[in-house]
């Protein structure tokens, strides 16, 4: 199903543009350097790198207002920066800092920041489906015109709690958009393997709701199917199912001499449809942007990604007592 929206100013439209690329990027290289440091043993926990889909958080969270809510996954650095949260705060988080987002505490996979619309990313597979459901049940009953978001994988879209949200979801005609960021495997396993359908999207028609098949490497094409759907939303028509055909370009997870199933072939392919280097080109071909104006803007993001390291390291680690704190129960 195509679902149209009206366009904005052209003025408008180049700077959001321009804001969006330096997201996109700004993601890119928030993950290289949390991979590097990851291998270097200066990041604790476990690290899964969003690189490669940085399109579909960044064209996603553009159709969307600050007090939109939106729910992430284990693979979630790119959600939480698409949303606005603060750089220094995510970065001493992965280093285990007091001045991080969970305050050390929580790492990679646990970042939230409700200040933004960011309910947090969640380490188990669907997990968060329900929670940003009730998000948007929420939404409904106070009536200011907010959306909620649920970011999940193709792997999740098989498991009991996205069929049961959406069913809830379409029946109450919640203002939601289910985002499934279809990258062909979950972990290991090829997509294939797991789903009856070539699209996910599909299994929207039994729900009887909106099911869209977007290219998830097109952070324009993302960027318009999610204003749409949020329109949708905002008009009390219901939920729509988004399904952004994409690729990570690492492995599952960045632990040293983990092996990686997939094909070369098909890595290397992916890589030639760079979402970032296709959206840049795309955009000094427009005239829009110029090469130094896009080296830059690269400088900028390396800067702000090393003061965050920077700011990181000089931050404390959590005292021992600290471990009881902020819990409900002991």
């Amino acid at each position: 199903m195509t679902l149209t929206t009206e366009k904005q100013p052209r003025f408008h439209r180049d700077s959001k543009q321009l804001e969006m690329l330096r997201s996109m990027q700004t993601i890119r290289r928030f993950e290289e350097r949390a991979s590097d440091d990851y291998q270097a043993g200066a990041i604790y926990g476990v690290v899964h790198c969003y690189i490669g889909e940085e399109a579909v958080a960044v064209g996603v969270c553009a159709a969307l207002n600050r007090d939109d809510q939106i729910i992430s996954t284990h693979r979630g650095h790119g959600h939480c920066l698409a949303k606005g949260a603060d750089l220094n705060r995510m970065m001493a988080e992965l280093y285990g800092r007091q001045t991080g987002y969970c305050k050390g505490k929580g790492g990679s996979m646990h970042i939230a920041d409700f200040s933004i619309g960011m309910l947090g990313a969640n380490g188990i597979v669907a997990g968060g489906i329900p929670i940003v459901t009730g998000a948007g049940l929420a939404a409904q009953l106070e009536g200011k015109g907010r959306v909620a978001v649920s970011f999940f994988g193709d792997g999740a879209s098989n498991a009991g709690p996205f069929h049961e949200s959406i069913n809830i979801a379409a029946t109450w005609k919640l203002p939601m958009l289910y985002v499934c960021e279809n990258n062909l495997y979950s972990a290991g396993t090829i997509a294939a393997d797991t789903l009856a359908l070539s699209d996910v999207a599909a299994r929207a028609a039994g729900y009887g709701i909106p099911g869209v098949v977007v290219d998830g490497n097109d952070v324009m094409a993302v960027y318009e199917a999610a204003e749409a759907a949020v329109s949708r939303a905002r008009a009390g028509q219901g939920p729509t199912l988004i399904e952004c055909k994409t690729y990570r370009w690492r492995g599952h997870t960045e632990r040293p001499g983990q092996e990686d199933p997939r094909p070369k072939e098909e890595i290397e392919e992916w890589r030639q449809r760079d979402p970032i280097n296709r959206f840049a080109t795309n955009l000094i071909d427009q005239g829009l942007l110029t090469e130094d104006a896009w080296q830059k803007m690269d400088a900028e993001i390396l800067a702000a990604i090393e003061d965050a390291v920077k700011f990181s390291e000089e931050s404390p680690f959590p005292e021992p007592e600290a471990a009881v704190e902020d819990i409900f129960a002991d």
